[in-house]
């Protein structure tokens, strides 16, 4: 009699709460681990949202995802890390953009995508072993394996260099897949329709001219620049 599988258990799941609970089209709401780690994971730039001097401010910085946390880059003279050192309450979102549809009325073009929010009260890593993996997981979010074919940042660069931290806790994705959604009477409509999609892929490694004569490309830039290949 065979052994019955090994059940892997329920996927992992951010709690919903009225932030993460969009107020339309709440079917595209994902809160399944999987996904909303995926889309992180896929991009290198975030945007942080949060309140200065009463004033709404965003700005767009890197991050890197490790476990159900994010570090986020900053200079440590920047609004941005002197708010963060006794807590910051933020909204950092991530968006990727799939492809553009193109309908027959000019009111049901729309775009496919992939975003994240997250909300949550970013503190200042104060611990030097934290952030020098933070900064080390950020080089290869760019790309993969950088972070050991570059020199680590010296002790007073790493002074210099301020590295946020904000728990996956409060977090929701958001997906738009699909094709043309047309009202029916528009179906015979002489007007092309359909799906335009968006695709990026890291180009030609151009060699910093300092170079040694005959330095090779790494293997892992040569991976992660074969032609066809597009980014997640």
């Amino acid at each position: 009699m065979a052994e019955p599988a090994n059940d892997p258990g329920p996927t992992p799941v951010y709690p919903q709460t009225p932030r993460t609970t969009p107020a339309r089209m709440r079917e595209r709401a994902r809160y399944d681990e999987a996904t909303v780690h995926a889309i992180l994971d896929s991009d290198v730039i975030c945007h942080v949202a949060f309140t200065d001097g009463g004033a709404p401010a965003v700005l767009p910085t890197s991050y890197t995802r490790l476990g159900r946390f994010l570090y986020l880059h900053a200079s440590t003279g920047s609004t941005l890390a002197l708010r963060a050192r006794h807590g910051l309450a933020v909204s950092v979102a991530v968006t990727r953009v799939d492809g553009f549809v193109l309908a027959r009325s000019a009111n049901h073009h729309s775009v496919n995508y992939r975003s994240v929010i997250a909300h949550g009260t970013a503190h200042r890593v104060s611990d030097p072993g934290e952030a020098r993996r933070a900064l080390a997981a950020l080089l290869d979010q760019v790309v993969p394996g950088r972070s050991g074919d570059a020199r680590p940042p010296s002790d007073r660069e790493l002074a210099a260099t301020a590295v946020l931290c904000l728990e996956l806790a409060e977090v929701a994705a958001k997906v738009r897949q699909g094709g043309v959604n047309d009202d029916p009477e528009d179906a015979a409509l002489p007007h092309w329709a359909g799906v335009l999609p968006l695709t990026r892929r890291l180009g030609t490694p151009v060699p910093d001219p300092a170079l040694p004569p005959g330095t090779p490309l790494p293997d892992y830039l040569r991976h992660a620049t074969e032609p066809g290949r597009a980014e997640p």
